[in-house]
């Protein structure tokens, strides 16, 4: 990797530790499209690529999420009544899609099922009806089986899962600031399940690979991590300035303009 690259990379994990920050996003839903670009030109074999960036984006959020997560915690905008319940479930999820399911979707069908998700994530703060008067989140069964949705799917897109539980948590009537910050909390245990299972399920098949870990392309999760865990708190610290409705609008258009690159991604690799 020469200097171009660690540059491009320590230049990345800024962008995307301010996202962290200001959207809860973990970052990932942004760093897979650019990584997918990048990787290529590391070394990564072309069947590897979008696996490797799924991986790899996941990686960094265990220490971009701390980060964004200390900074909202400073706050109290961290709603850890929520985190306690979901948790569990997102262990799961997170567990078995890493570990098993990963490993046997082709990369094709990652890129499509991303760009799906993530466009809909996008329709939804765009135009999805608001929240109705008097709505509140699900019971202890219900959050906790969201929960699982959420380890799961976030495993098969390398991301943090604010893409689904930001909207679940403002259908529920939870503030939109404190549902950034609690999905900041959650990006953690995600990472943690699924970077597991991409390790364990990935090993055999790329351990001849240099600079991977199962499907984690290490050296980029070192200098995006650098740079991401810097400026995540700035990123919290505009989340707590702008108005909700300028939020949910940044998220929206950052969402859409990922879905559309992700769903030309899938469309080269057919």
């Amino acid at each position: 990797m020469d200097t171009l690259h660690i540059i491009y990379l320590l230049v990345l994990g800024t962008g995307i530790g301010l996202a962290a920050g200001l959207l809860g996003v973990g970052g990932g839903m942004i760093l897979v499209p650019f990584l997918t670009l990048l990787l290529p030109g590391f070394g990564v074999p072309t069947h590897l690529v979008v696996h490797a960036a799924i991986a790899t984006s996941m990686g960094t959020i265990l220490f971009t999420s701390l980060s964004s997560m200390r900074a909202h915690q400073k706050r109290g905008a961290i709603r850890w009544d929520i985190v306690r319940v979901i948790v569990p479930g997102i262990l799961v999820g997170g567990l078995f899609s890493g570990g098993a399911v990963f490993a046997a979707i082709s990369s094709l069908m990652l890129a499509t099922v991303f760009s799906v998700f993530v466009l809909y994530t996008a329709y939804s703060m765009f135009w999805g009806k608001p929240p109705q008067v008097g709505r509140t989140m699900p019971g202890p069964v219900g959050t906790a089986g969201m929960g699982v949705v959420i380890g799961f799917v976030s495993g098969l897109l390398g991301a943090g899962g604010g893409f689904l539980s930001i909207p679940f948590m403002v259908r529920g009537n939870i503030d939109m600031r404190k549902a950034v910050a609690t999905s900041a909390a959650l990006g953690f245990f995600i990472a943690i399940a699924n970077s597991v299972g991409y390790v364990y399920s990935g090993f055999e098949q790329v351990q001849q690979e240099p600079g991977m870990l199962g499907y984690i392309y290490w050296p980029a999760l070192v200098f995006v991590s650098v740079t991401s865990i810097l400026t995540a708190p700035l990123g919290a610290s505009l989340a707590h300035r702008l108005p909700q409705k300028v939020l949910k609008r940044i998220f929206g258009m950052l969402l859409l303009c990922i879905a559309v690159y992700m769903q030309y991604t899938a469309y080269t690799l057919g």
